[in-house]
């Protein structure tokens, strides 16, 4: 069986080299040698072990106060998202982790730049930040409904293919930026079919119990699927840096799609190597005068 270590660099997107998506097989589940059962079990084995190391490593990061990590999670809806984002964070103490979830702009937020809504959400030092969905809906959303563009009135824009390339480069700035002052970005695109995804909204319709999570717009959306996918694959291309790549996910198999991710924050977090901060000469002295006290206490 494939190592996931090996599993995470197939996803990894490099940069400037040609990126088809239909080069990333949603339905992937690993080595076809090895049975479904056995692949699943591994599977579950690696999150459970990831999340015991990201819990362990965000302790540290907390502690240490100096990096802040951003996780960015895109994809069609159905693919797994909010799933994702409850098994692979379970182990995370709250006060260091914080998600955001973005729906449609408010009018506050149309009278200022489109990434100014993102900005005030970055996580501070010490915090996990977990976009789900993120600055690249301007990117996606926006692109296959280019009339919410001029919802935005930019002065003397045109929505055209310069338009476009110049919020790459915006956004590939703001996160050269972020990079540079210590906020790690890992990027995620969950890769879900268009099969898997009419099970998962079937699925969802004949439980009465996730209605809820039901909207209209899921179904009219998912009528631009092809054009979505061109979006996706645009901007996966222009936007997988160096210092920010994309990870395309397989996500036909939630159990694979949560093991991925969950190593490869485990990993970014424990790379940057954060450390509880030293206890100064003076801190000493004080610890030891508060145990001496609270051991001198009587019962």
């Amino acid at each position: 069986m494939l190592k996931l270590e090996d599993v995470v660099e197939m996803c990894r997107v490099p940069h400037g080299k040609k990126f088809r998506l239909k080069d990333h097989d949603p339905s992937w589940a690993g080595d076809g040698d090895v049975s479904k059962a056995k692949r699943k079990k591994t599977a579950e084995e690696i999150l459970a072990k990831s999340v015991a190391e990201l819990a362990e490593a965000q302790e540290r990061l907390y502690a240490a106060d100096t990096w802040s990590v951003l996780v960015v999670l895109q994809a069609m809806d159905a693919a797994g998202k909010d799933g994702a984002i409850k098994h692979v964070m379970s182990g995370i103490n709250p006060q260091g982790c914080q998600v955001f979830s973005f729906k449609q702009p408010s009018k506050e937020e149309l009278d200022h730049n489109y990434l100014w809504r993102y900005w005030k959400a970055m996580p501070e030092r010490g915090r996990i930040g977990i976009f789900n969905r993120s600055y690249y809906e301007e990117v996606l959303v926006v692109r296959v409904h280019p009339e919410l563009a001029q919802a935005e009135r930019i002065p003397d824009s045109k929505i055209n293919a310069a338009f476009w390339t110049d919020r790459y480069e915006d956004l590939n700035n703001m996160e050269r930026h972020l990079t540079r002052n210590g906020t790690r970005v890992i990027k995620f695109f969950l890769n879900v079919s268009r099969k898997e995804q009419r099970k998962r909204f079937l699925d969802r319709l004949n439980d009465p119990s996730r209605h809820w999570k039901f909207s209209p717009s899921d179904i009219s959306e998912r009528g631009h699927w092809d054009d979505y996918m061109k979006a996706y694959e645009e901007a996966i291309a222009a936007t997988s840096t160096k210092w920010a790549p994309w990870h395309v996910v397989p996500a036909d198999h939630k159990w694979v799609a949560r093991a991925i991710i969950a190593h490869t924050i485990a990993a970014a977090v424990d790379d940057l190597n954060p450390q509880y901060p030293e206890v100064t000469p003076e801190q000493r002295k004080a610890i030891k005068a508060a145990r001496a006290q609270l051991e001198a206490e009587d019962d």
